[in-house]
């Protein structure tokens, strides 16, 4: 069982704002926000460098943490000033020459669908949709129909950012796996949300951020590579941190995950982030899951039962992303009249997911998305809000 008081008492925004857009960036903890002005305080008294050199210990610690969070080890983890960075150094770090096909999801977010097309345009890849089952989620029977001798990569999003599916990653990892097909994961959405063990799912690069469930702070990210696959991927640039050995005529990579770092880094959100994973993972990141599950769900059947309101949720597991239609509203207005009354929600468009909201004719979706410091309560208010709203 969670402290819900206990999760509301260290979490200062909930005394402010009814806040449903975890999906988007989420409440920090206490412990968090000390953390950052730790670092920050000792760096305005002492300097940049001293201040790294000071705190080298526990920033190494936080490579630590995020290994414990996904069942990795220390090396196997890059720091990055955010997700969509730590996605990119993976991506383009693959050896993709013309005529090599990439299998991915219908909901595959904007900035990744981007990074697709840049390749196609650069280097002649193809880009190839796998469909969804009835209920929303990779079909991983078309998945493996798919799969010949020039898909050199499968891409997988654990949680789309417009809608309630949570994608069966270890499945897709058994077909990548069967087939020794290079597997990335966009865990943005899932990393703090629900469980993650990067040996179970069987991918072989993971990319995450701090600010969404994992309740860090903006501005950081991390990657997951697997320590044996390191050697099949060619960083996209290379700089004292990633090549410390530099010579006159050669260079020499890091041999651990951290080749696809910059030196520098925003070191307070660093220890902001290492600290919002030992948050996490002391209240237990499996008892998170099952209450933002149960928030949701309520959500779902609160929303349900009011006129004009249209849920758009599907997945056969959903997770604690709720999207939904408002007969009469653009999504930005629901968004703005909820701010008004001091609940925060976000919206999706057309173009967050693009394929996804095309195949579905969808323009646009309010999406509200629950944390464990959530209660009944706000769900109550949230929906009584709605009901005015709609």
């Amino acid at each position: 069982m969670i402290d819900v008081e206990r999760l509301r008492a260290e979490t200062p925004g909930t005394r402010n704002v009814v806040h449903l857009n975890n999906a988007g960036a989420s409440l920090m903890p206490q412990p968090v926000i000390d953390a950052i002005h730790r670092y920050l305080d000792h760096e305005i008294g002492y300097g940049g460098y001293e201040t790294q050199r000071a705190f080298a210990g526990e920033l190494d610690g936080v490579y630590e943490s995020l290994a414990r969070l996904i069942g990795a080890e220390p090396a196997e983890i890059a720091i990055n000033d955010s997700a969509t960075r730590a996605w990119d150094m993976a991506f383009y770090s693959m050896p993709f020459d013309e005529g090599d096909r990439i299998l991915t999801t219908t909901t595959e977010y904007v900035s990744n669908w981007a990074a697709y097309l840049h390749l196609r345009g650069r280097r002649g890849i193809t880009i190839d949709v796998v469909p969804n089952t009835p209920t929303g989620e990779i079909d991983v029977d078309a998945l493996e129909s798919m799969i010949d001798d020039t898909v050199k990569l499968i891409t997988l999003n654990h949680i789309p950012t417009n809608g309630g599916v949570v994608n069966p990653a270890a499945k897709v990892g058994d077909v990548a796996r069967a087939h020794g097909i290079p597997y990335l994961l966009d865990a943005c959405q899932s990393v703090g949300h629900l469980p993650i063990d990067v040996a179970e799912i069987g991918c072989d690069m993971l990319a995450a951020t701090s600010r969404k469930f994992l309740r860090g702070p903006r501005g950081v990210g991390f990657l997951y590579v697997r320590s044996d696959f390191l050697h099949r991927l060619d960083p996209v640039f290379v700089e004292l941190h990633t090549a410390p050995v530099v010579l006159p005529d050669r260079y020499e990579l890091r041999t651990d995950a951290r080749r696809f770092e910059t030196w520098e880094k925003n070191f307070a959100n660093v220890l902001g982030l290492g600290t919002a994973v030992d948050y996490a993972m002391e209240i237990g990141v499996g008892a998170i899951w099952e209450r933002i599950q149960v928030l949701a769900e309520t959500a779902r059947r609160e929303l349900g039962e009011i006129g004009g309101v249209a849920i758009r949720d599907l997945g056969a597991v959903k997770c604690g992303i709720v999207t939904f239609e408002v007969e009469g509203r653009r999504p930005k207005e629901v968004r703005d009249l909820l701010s008004g009354r001091s609940i925060n929600v976000s919206t999706v468009t057309a173009h967050s997911a693009p394929v996804d909201m095309h195949d579905r004719g969808i323009e646009g979706l309010v999406r509200a998305s629950f944390h464990a410091f959530n209660t009944e309560d706000e769900i109550t208010e949230f929906a009584s809000a709605m009901r005015v709203i709609a």
